[in-house]
């Protein structure tokens, strides 16, 4: 039988079991041995962890239906047998759906099923609403439902044209079965029905569209093909050369080129879809995807500062009560940016911002963001301390149990915290509560988020035996776990990895006074993410251990040159001193 998780016993003791509130109490306790900076720092996550905690309180119905009436989306052009009223209101849903605007998208196309109620195409887009294909949410039982039977509804309504019921029978296809539980079989068997429309209709943008967003859903979760996205980039820019102001066209073709090696492929179309719809929070983010792949960290920055306001505006659910969960996407994206340019202070702004934002969307990219953001504060800054007290599965107000990945973040934080402290016992359950995650992940056949939260285990475990003095045991992990990740793809929901397994390389060989062989880590983790702070400091630093001063040199200036606001020191004035020493 296995022992007690001390990490339960973390959860605790910062909630008192009868009513979920938060207990002042805990706050003492972890207050202990702390430095002042710590503390300060540890005193605002803790505030947040009450933030999040408190009563949700409902915001009144934005009495706009449509918040994105009058803003420029793009155009799109999609005949249907409707009425002309219809058809305008469908041209504008359907952009809106290639804005992955999913809820606003909804009442458009409920709203067009009220103008003409003969028109089956409106309840195809409603339909088309309910999964979102390259997200990490996943339709329940209720989506599922419905789904089928707004596809049914429009099965009934005869569409008239061979064309609109090929549509109707890809949505249709994803939704068949709705008791069962495989999403990728759903998956799957959408993108072969948007095939055959494509293949009976290879000149229309929409079906041209909406199959290459099928077939980048499909894209393999165990190795990372360029041949795979290339091929829908191939289509999406077919349709941008027929219509350059495409919202599906420029959105989905970011999509196909944030993977390793596509990145710099049509930048001028990547930089333009924000102009196209200058309100809409997604197209202002999602070109950010691809600024972090450049190590753009003042593009990522602009972008998501501008998406998360605009977020803001565009509630989400049943009653407009909740804020969408595009906002923590944007903020996730925004410290992350912060974060690699040195500036905690604005990461630690940000951080607070999304802990006092209430009646956030209850879905999986919230619950990924705020694991992700309070993890990635304390590991970017080496802040153990801070790591250490990190308590997953909070708030208790989200449905942890459905969101395995982004619980795994949280533990895979304290327990590398804990394994920097010498807390080995503590840090081996961490990896425990890992290993029992990635279990009930796979079998739940969600192999990407497993293969993630693998790369975590790999990672802490490495750590843990380095802790313990096992040097060839914790080289053997770490590389185990590179060699995962750089054949893993970067999930949407994500700028990046927790930690880079090739940046974690270079800092344990660099403790284990390998200095030449951190600096091959470190350079290849710059390979394929570039800019970032950490990386660059333990190159220089490896480089200098070299006496390589001049590599040093040049990595240290780079620092200060993407640092170029950061407040993180001692880094920054190591950085500073060595370059005016070496001039």
């Amino acid at each position: 039988m296995r022992k007690s998780n001390p990490l339960l016993l973390h959860a605790a003791s910062a909630q008192t079991p009868a009513t979920g509130t938060f207990d002042s109490r805990y706050l003492l306790l972890v207050e202990r041995d702390l430095t002042l900076q710590t503390l300060a720092m540890h005193r605002f996550l803790i505030l947040c962890l009450a933030l999040l905690l408190l009563p949700e309180v409902s915001r009144a119905a934005d009495p706009t239906p449509d918040p994105h009436a009058g803003h420029a989306l793009g155009k799109v052009n999609f005949p249907i047998s409707c009425s002309p009223e219809a058809e305008a209101e469908f041209n504008r849903a359907v952009a809106l759906l290639h804005h992955m605007t999913y809820p606003q998208a909804r009442v458009a196309f409920e709203q067009m099923a009220k103008t003409d109620p003969s028109c089956a195409m409106a309840h195809w887009g409603i339909a088309m609403t309910l999964f979102q294909p390259l997200w990490p949410t996943r339709p329940g039982p209720v989506e599922l439902k419905r789904g089928l039977e707004e596809v049914q509804k429009a099965k009934s309504l005869y569409p008239p044209t061979k064309r609109e019921e090929l549509f109707v029978a890809a949505a249709e296809a994803f939704f068949l079965d709705p008791a069962g539980k495989d999403y990728w079989l759903r998956i799957r068997r959408w993108e072969e029905a948007m095939e055959k429309v494509y293949k009976a209709y290879p000149d229309d943008p929409e079906a041209e569209a909406f199959y290459a967003l099928a077939h980048l859903a499909t894209a393999p979760a165990n190795s990372i093909s360029s041949a795979h996205s290339g091929r829908a980039a191939e289509i999406l820019l077919r349709v941008y050369k027929q219509n350059p102001d495409h919202p599906g066209a420029m959105h989905y073709l970011v999509h196909a080129n944030d993977v390793p090696g596509r990145e710099r492929e049509s930048l001028e179309i990547t930089r333009k879809y924000e102009a196209v719809a200058p309100d809409n929070p997604h197209a202002l983010h999602m070109p950010t995807h691809i600024y972090t792949r450049l190590g753009d960290w003042d593009g990522v920055i602009r972008g998501n500062l501008r998406a998360a306001d605009a977020a803001l505006k565009y509630p989400a659910g049943d009653r407009n009560q909740l804020v969408w969960d595009e906002f923590p996407h944007a903020i996730e994206y925004l410290i992350y940016g912060y974060l690699q340019k040195g500036q905690d202070d604005d990461a630690a702004a940000q951080l607070k911002r999304l802990c006092e934002t209430k009646n956030l969307e209850p879905s999986f990219k919230t619950a990924f963001h705020l694991a992700s953001t309070q993890a990635r504060f304390a590991l970017e800054r080496h802040v153990w301390e801070e790591a250490a007290r990190i308590v997953p599965r909070e708030p208790a107000t989200v449905e942890w149990d459905r969101f395995a990945w982004p619980e795994s973040i949280s533990v895979f934080a304290q327990g590398l915290g804990l394994a920097h402290l010498g807390k080995v016992d503590e840090a081996q359950a961490a990896g425990e509560r890992l290993a029992d995650l990635e279990t009930a992940t796979r079998q739940s056949g969600e192999e990407l988020f497993a293969r993630n939260i693998q790369i975590l285990r790999l990672e802490l475990q490495a750590w843990i035996a380095h802790v313990k003095a096992n040097p060839g045991t914790s080289d053997s992990l770490m590389r185990k776990a590179v060699e995962l990740e750089v054949s893993t793809p970067k999930a949407p929901v994500t700028p990046g990895p927790t930690l880079p397994a090739l940046e974690l390389m270079g800092d344990l060989l660099m403790e284990q006074n390998q200095p030449a062989e951190a600096l091959v880590s470190y350079r290849r983790s710059l390979g394929l993410y570039p800019k970032r702070f950490n990386s660059l400091l333990g190159a220089a630093r490896a480089a200098h251990a070299l006496k390589d001063d001049s590599s040093a040199r040049s990595y240290y200036q780079e620092l200060l040159k993407v640092a170029d606001k950061g407040t993180r020191e001692p880094a920054l004035k190591e950085a500073r001193s060595f370059v005016a020493a070496h001039q």
